[in-house]
Order: structure tokens, then sequence, then C-alpha cells
């Protein structure tokens, strides 16, 4: 009887290969609706919370043994395992670590999507939001999904021509983040503000000429008569890397809110900022989470 970790894939040239690698490409992504997760982090909270969209995982015989977890889920799961050669997995993604998944993407169209996130939005508590507007850069894309999932964040709204969250590097670094809440793509800005506002939450665009500092509503929350209140519902919204938010874009708020910057520096990285707001607002709504 041969060995399970024995491999079954040998051929670094096949079909099955090259299928797989074209998934780093967003062509390909798009025309079979699916998307690669590289590394085991990423595919071991693949198997675990989006174990009906994964279609097949890869490994090596040495992944395998140190990754044993992975494997015994995905195949508790009755998943496709596939075991493959170093060589294999290395032609498949250069940042496997030996462990790969294609996953299919989530489905319907992007108002379809869109919707069904928005109407299974908390009613007992205040939900929390996190929007990107036009960001363009994988890692900062990515840092904030992460962001949104450890403040406890409801969901992720990719708006307008923001970066594609299925692109591999956006998937590495939310280190799984991606498959533990909905993220909603395909929307334009104004759509997805909209949508938010009438499911009852308030709209905060993070920017850093804003008229709100982000302290100073951190000391009313809960007591504020006028303006924003950091304990009520909120959907966030960041903007560009290079630009931030443009003014028709911080139109569509319902206030414009500064992180206080302190010390010398001229200004914070979109996915630092992204993640203060989003704890501010993870504390203010503490007490109703508990």
């Amino acid at each position: 009887m041969p060995d399970p970790l024995d491999p079954t894939l040998t051929n670094p040239r096949s079909d099955r290969v090259r299928a797989v690698r074209a998934l780093s490409g967003r062509p390909a992504r798009s025309r079979h609706g699916q998307l690669l997760v590289e590394g085991p982090q990423g595919v071991r909270e693949a198997v675990r919370h989006a174990t009906d969209r994964v279609r097949d995982v890869y490994v090596t015989p040495a992944a395998a043994e140190r990754y044993v977890e992975i494997v015994d889920d995905a195949r508790a799961a009755r998943l496709h395992v596939h075991v493959a050669t170093t060589e294999v997995l290395a032609a498949m993604s250069a940042d496997a670590q030996g462990v790969l998944a294609v996953v299919r993407a989530e489905s319907g169209s992007a108002a379809q999507r869109l919707e069904r996130v928005v109407s299974a939005l908390p009613r007992e508590r205040p939900a929390l939001v996190a929007v990107l507007a036009a960001v363009r850069d994988p890692g900062n894309a990515g840092t904030v999904v992460r962001a949104a999932d450890a403040t406890g964040a409801d969901a992720v709204v990719v708006a307008g021509d923001s970066v594609d969250v299925h692109n591999p590097k956006v998937v590495r670094s939310t280190a799984g983040s991606l498959f533990h809440l909905p993220v909603v793509t395909g929307s334009g800005l104004p759509t997805a503000v909209d949508a938010l506002r009438e499911a009852g939450l308030q709209v905060l665009a993070a920017d850093g000429a804003g008229d709100h500092d982000l302290d100073d509503l951190l000391d009313v929350a809960g007591t504020a008569t006028t303006g924003p209140d950091l304990t009520r519902p909120t959907a966030w919204v960041f903007g560009n890397e290079a630009w931030g938010l443009p003014a028709e874009h911080r139109a569509l708020a319902d206030a414009v809110v500064r992180v206080p910057i302190r010390g010398r520096a001229e200004s914070l990285n979109l996915a630092t900022a992204a993640t203060v707001c989003l704890y501010a607002s993870s504390r203010a709504h503490r007490g109703a989470r508990a």
C-alpha cells in the first residue's frame, strides 16, 4: 500500500500546474472565479473557515508532516488533498512554503454580495465596517482586512478602483483574515456608502484634514449631542495611499475625522491610520459587544 505522503503530482510542467499558476493573474481569477491561497497560515484558515469554497489543497510531503493539522482538517472535511513534489509546488507558486490551496470566489454579482453583507449586519449591537476607496497597494489592503478582523469588524467593503483583494499579495497579507469576515468587492463608493447609511450606520471618512479629532471623539463617545458619536454603528472610509480621499469622497461622509499626530511625522501609513480608527470604534463599542 503506498504511503499517503508519497507525491502523486510530480510533473511541474503539467496542465494542472499551469492552471494553478495562472491564478496569480487577474484574468484567470476572473475567468474561473477562483483564487490562490499561498502558505500555511492562509490555507489553514481557508480550510477551517471557508471549507465549502476550498476546491483543492496542495502540499509537499515535508509540509504535510509539519502542518499535519491542515491535512487532517482538509481530509476530515473531505477536501481534495494532493501531495506534490517540491518542484511542483514551486512551479505553482514561489510563495507557497509547501502549502497551497485553490479557493472559489464568493458567488453573485457585486450588488448581490453587497446586499447580502449589509442585510447580515448585526442589529443587537453596533456594527463596524471598513470601506476602502481606491486603495491600490496590496499590502495596505490586506493589512486593513487583518486589522478589521482583529477589531471585531463585521465586514470590509473594497470599493471603486481598488486593488483586487484576490491578488495573491493581498491574500497573503491578510494572514487568513480574508476568510474570517465578509470582504465585498466591485461596488462603487457612492453605492456602498448609500447602502451602509440606509442600514443605519454613520459614515466617517478618515483624512488628515478632518474637522474632527479622533481623540476628542473618544472623549465624548456616548455623550455627544451633535456630530459623530463613536458608540454608534459606523462605517469608516479610507482613501488612497498617496492622495487620501478627494473632496467628492469626503462629501459622501457624515463627518471627516483626523488621527492626531503629536510628533514630527508628516502623516501615517494608510493601514496604520485605518487600524487606529477601527480600534477607536471597537473601544467605543466595547460595552455593547461584551
